[in-house]
């Protein structure tokens, strides 16, 4: 008997009519046969019972029925009203007194709803003056224009702001836009190591042709992202967004030759440039001597 509960707690999780399990679909097609028997025991009971009252108080059923009519007829006459339907009763007294040809006119009046469209309407227009050209609550055609103009610009902002933090090494290219940002950052996070215009200090100097770690800016922005830790410059990508390294890639590429005072010594290998303005370009040019 356990084993049998057991067996059935478990499984009535999966209960359905095509569960493949034979007990649980006669199970449930007891339960539908008596749910049924039940309603058809209830109907023929209500049904017995109205018999009952036909016979010994007849005059329950025909108050009740009286009752049915009478809101059956209320219900007709208030959607007649609303309609402004008159009954063919009284047409005689609607005619006009007046006919053409035979034709006679009848003189129905405007139905309520229609009265009530054309009020309310005219009620909305005064309100809308009022709420839009008297009080100004409102905002007007050209206030909504500019309204969502700035949303857009906000949204735009934000989107732009979002593509920039998608750049990666490899995706990376010199943007002249990004090198008064890019100077920003520079001075905020790299003069301590490479001196203010990038002449180096105890870090290398970032405006001459020489380089540890490439001078292309996908490996600037590499070499910024990731860090250099035996050399103890430190990953930055966990304190700048990649949007902000871009930005300071380009700044780095913006001071190639720029010759500041007390420049550090080279180090690393020298690079020839492709071209004379390089950094004007959109992809760095290079090649290693």
């Amino acid at each position: 008997m356990s084993l049998f509960l057991n067996t059935t707690v478990v499984n009535a999780e999966t209960w359905s009519i095509s569960s493949g399990n034979i007990y649980q679909n006669i199970l449930i097609i007891v339960l539908v046969v008596v749910m049924l028997a039940l309603l058809a025991s209830a109907l023929m009971v209500n049904k017995a019972m109205r018999s009952i009252l036909r016979i010994t108080m007849p005059e329950i059923l025909k108050e009740e029925q009286v009752t049915k009519i009478r809101k059956k007829e209320s219900r007709k006459a208030s959607w007649n009203k609303l309609l402004g339907l008159r009954p063919i009763s009284e047409e005689k007294d609607l005619i006009i007194d007046h006919e053409y040809d035979g034709i006679k006119e009848l003189d129905n009046p405007i139905p309520i709803w229609f009265n009530a469209l054309f009020y309310s309407t005219m009620t909305f227009a005064v309100v809308y003056i009022l709420i839009y050209h008297v009080f100004g609550w409102g905002l007007n055609q050209n206030q909504e224009y500019a309204q969502e103009m700035e949303k857009a610009e906000i949204a735009k902002q934000e989107y732009l702001a979002q593509a920039a933090n998608l750049i990666d090494e490899s995706s990376v290219v010199y943007d002249e836009s990004k090198v008064a940002a890019g100077h920003a950052v520079f001075q905020a996070n790299c003069v301590a190591c490479h001196g203010g215009a990038g002449e180096g200090g105890i870090g290398p100097n970032l405006a001459d042709r020489f380089w540890l770690h490439g001078g292309e800016i996908k490996d600037i922005f590499k070499t910024v992202k990731y860090g250099v830790p035996d050399k103890g410059m430190v990953p930055w990508e966990q304190t700048l967004t990649p949007g902000q390294i871009a930005e300071v890639s380009s700044y780095i590429i913006s001071i190639r030759d720029t010759k500041p005072a007390n420049p550090k010594e080279p180090q690393g290998t020298e690079v020839t440039y492709a071209t004379a303005d390089a950094k004007a370009t959109t992809a760095d040019s290079t090649k290693v001597q």
